[in-house]
């Protein structure tokens, strides 16, 4: 009997769209469920949801991790510990819609990632691409406005959102230099373990600092929203997909999240789309169009 193997395009449209819902929940739940907080238990569920089927596996390949400890802990800090740190720090200040729109930059970051650290070429239309997204990135930030870019005056949220899409973009071309045996489930395992131990003297600071997370409904679903569809599904499809086709083609699908997350915000927060949010949009999905789908083999 041949086995169902999913389409990787399916899965990074699910991707988009659990973590379009990320962005909008952390932004919705702000005021019950702080940022480390969030980032922290998040991962603690989805580790102890994970650890009683990967154990095992994880214990088999151990001395493969050993042996590559350093390149591991960095994926685990990228992709773990920063990136949901740095994009719930950023939602506490900046609207889910922004969120979601600066999240769409995420897939030139990654073009220019491969071209740093795999010597991929960066074509002349790649690099309008690029130039043209990053154009869209201002629009949004600045708000439509020349004067906040000319008077820095800029969210801190908007620069959390944005040190998170480089932090992601980083780990995703990372993910191909992983050593050959470390993937799937136990590669997921001992990402969530070693990140979540990053983000652990972060979340006491937090704690001592008077800033707490109480047990209510809102915050265990919150939480557990989180951590099974933003984390261990989509990490999963994430990984599996980049593996499949590349982090360059499977990130084009990451503009998927400001259309998914601008419909949530508008349906389930009330927030309003300016003028400069859809400027944004036009922008940078005309640079990932120029810089991600004009060649076939631009996937690699």
């Amino acid at each position: 009997m041949r086995r169902f193997t999913p389409s990787p395009y399916l899965l990074l449209v699910l991707v988009a769209l659990f973590w379009a819902g990320n962005s909008v929940l952390a932004r919705s739940v702000r005021l019950e469920v702080p940022p480390l907080g969030l980032s922290f238990w998040r991962w603690v569920v989805a580790g102890a949801v994970l650890m009683p089927f990967v154990w095992r596996d994880m214990l088999a390949i151990w001395p493969l991790v050993r042996a590559n400890l350093g390149q591991i802990l960095l994926l685990s800090v990228l992709g773990v510990s920063n990136f949901n740190t740095f994009l719930y720090l950023g939602l506490q200040t900046t609207t889910a819609a922004n969120a979601v729109l600066l999240l769409s930059v995420t897939p030139l970051v990654i073009i220019v990632c491969s071209r740093l650290l795999l010597g991929t070429a960066i074509g002349l239309r790649q690099g309008i691409g690029i130039a043209a997204s990053l154009l869209g990135v201002l629009v949004i930030i600045a708000r439509g406005e020349l004067v906040h870019l000319l008077e820095f005056n800029l969210s801190s949220g908007d620069l959390w959102v944005l040190a998170a899409v480089f932090s992601w973009g980083f780990y995703s071309v990372l993910l191909k230099r992983r050593p050959a045996g470390f993937d799937g489930m136990p590669f997921l395992g001992y990402t969530i373990a070693f990140g979540t131990a990053f983000i652990l003297p972060l979340y006491l600071w937090e704690v001592a600092s008077g800033v707490s997370m109480h047990l209510t409904s809102t915050t265990l679903l919150s939480v557990l929203y989180v951590a099974l569809f933003a984390s261990i599904l989509a990490y999963l499809f994430w990984n599996h997909a980049v593996e499949r086709v590349g982090p360059n083609r499977a990130g084009q699908f990451v503009h998927l999240i400001p259309v998914f997350g601008s419909l949530m915000s508008v349906l389930l927060l009330g927030e309003r789309l300016w003028l400069y949010h859809l400027v944004g949009i036009l922008l940078v999905a005309a640079g990932i169009v120029l810089a991600t789908l004009w060649s076939p083999d631009s996937g690699r």
